[in-house]
């Protein structure tokens, strides 16, 4: 049985940018194909995806992650190659060590190891794993959990690798996250010269009393697990190129990272009716990546709590701070679903890496939570 570590590093070694596998999947379903496991590749347009199960009973325990990586960067910034592997001091080096290959093969030795300690298990146990999760994310977990749902294959209890711990292994986990709502607005004025204004209509004067209030205005208080929700603008577009032209338009292109006390259709609403307060004449197009979710305190939650406790010696904090996953795809199903992994501060960064003992800790709390629920 190969080790986290080898099995991380035969996984980092495959340059698995996005959306492309490199043989990361085909090489867990031969790994997991010895433990009773059957792989069904679910693939969308150029997106490879994998379902592997073992057991067709209930109750359903899934691994979810994702194989693909994100470009790495200049090259000539890392230390080493990023596609080939190297321990220094301790820790692993190479792109997607840390997000999100170490909790994957982590996962997968685990399961090698329970299986054989305990072969009349409860339940089954199965993967889902896309190489859409660091894309657009359209042909990934979205269509795996779609078919599933088409089949009424339902999961109990699913754990997302992502990389949660802030300074140590295992101090936050995440029982949630926000969801995200974009919008790209683009205000529509009249071009013209600088010298006659009142020849033009300036898209940008047009826009900044309206984005005055639009940024300062509160849309919840949050709750026990989240945060008030928070608007931010990240890129404000206009001009023709010359000093001397009133532009016609502006394009702003904004995000909300929403809690669970207001609906993305509450949101529309509210900035369509500030946008028609002020007169302006505008269009508007609106991408809802995710809808928050949160999994309350329950079996997942707790077997988490005490392997982190047994494992690692600590006590972990709930938290649905960050950015999306793909849990927010599965979470809708009725799962109960968690994510936990390495310490994220080296993530999507030139020279990431992770703890080389971290891993074996991992692989190890993922035993202990798959003997907390299926022993």
């Amino acid at each position: 049985m190969l080790t986290t570590l080898k099995l991380t590093q035969q996984l980092v070694a495959r340059d698995s940018v996005t959306p492309d596998d490199k043989g990361c999947q085909q090489l867990l379903a031969d790994y997991l194909q010895e433990s009773g496991f059957i792989a069904e590749p679910l693939d969308f347009a150029e997106v490879q995806n994998i379902w592997l199960r073992k057991g067709k009973q209930s109750p359903l325990f899934c691994f979810a992650g994702h194989t693909d990586v994100v470009p790495t960067g200049p090259i000539e910034q890392w230390a080493s190659d990023p596609f080939k592997p190297e321990i220094r001091q301790g820790e692993l080096y190479g792109r997607g060590t840390a997000d999100m290959k170490g909790s994957v093969a982590a996962m997968a030795v685990a399961v090698r190891r329970f299986v054989s300690d305990y072969p009349d298990h409860k339940g089954s146990i199965a993967f889902l794993i896309t190489s859409d999760e660091e894309g657009p994310a359209q042909n990934g977990t979205v269509k795996v959990i779609e078919t599933l749902e088409q089949r009424d294959e339902k999961i109990d209890w699913c754990l997302v690798g992502e990389p949660s711990s802030t300074t140590r292994l295992g101090d936050v986990i995440k029982n949630g996250r926000r969801g995200s709502l974009g919008g790209k607005l683009t205000i529509i004025g009249k071009q013209g010269h600088v010298a006659y204004p009142h020849l033009a209509n300036n898209p940008i004067h047009l826009a900044m009393p309206m984005l005055a209030e639009l940024t300062h205005m509160q849309w919840d208080t949050g709750n026990d697990f989240f945060p008030p929700t928070t608007f931010q603008i990240s890129n404000f577009n206009a001009g023709t190129g010359a000093t001397n032209v009133i532009p016609g338009e502006v394009e702003i292109i904004f995000n909300f990272r929403f809690s669970t006390e207001v609906t993305a259709d509450e949101l529309k609403t509210q900035v369509e009716a500030l946008l028609d307060k002020h007169q302006l004449q505008y269009e508007l197009e609106w991408n809802l990546s995710g809808n928050p979710f949160l999994t309350p305190e329950g079996e997942l939650v707790a077997a988490a709590v005490k392997a982190i406790k047994k494992v690692a010696g600590i006590d972990t904090e709930l938290s649905t701070s960050g950015g999306t996953s793909d849990g927010r795809f599965i979470a809708p199903t009725g799962a109960q679903v968690l994510e936990l992994g390495p310490i994220n501060a080296t993530i999507h960064q030139v020279n990431e890496h992770v703890n080389v003992k971290d891993l074996e800790t991992l692989e190890e709390i993922y035993y202990e939570i798959l003997k907390a629920l299926l022993s």
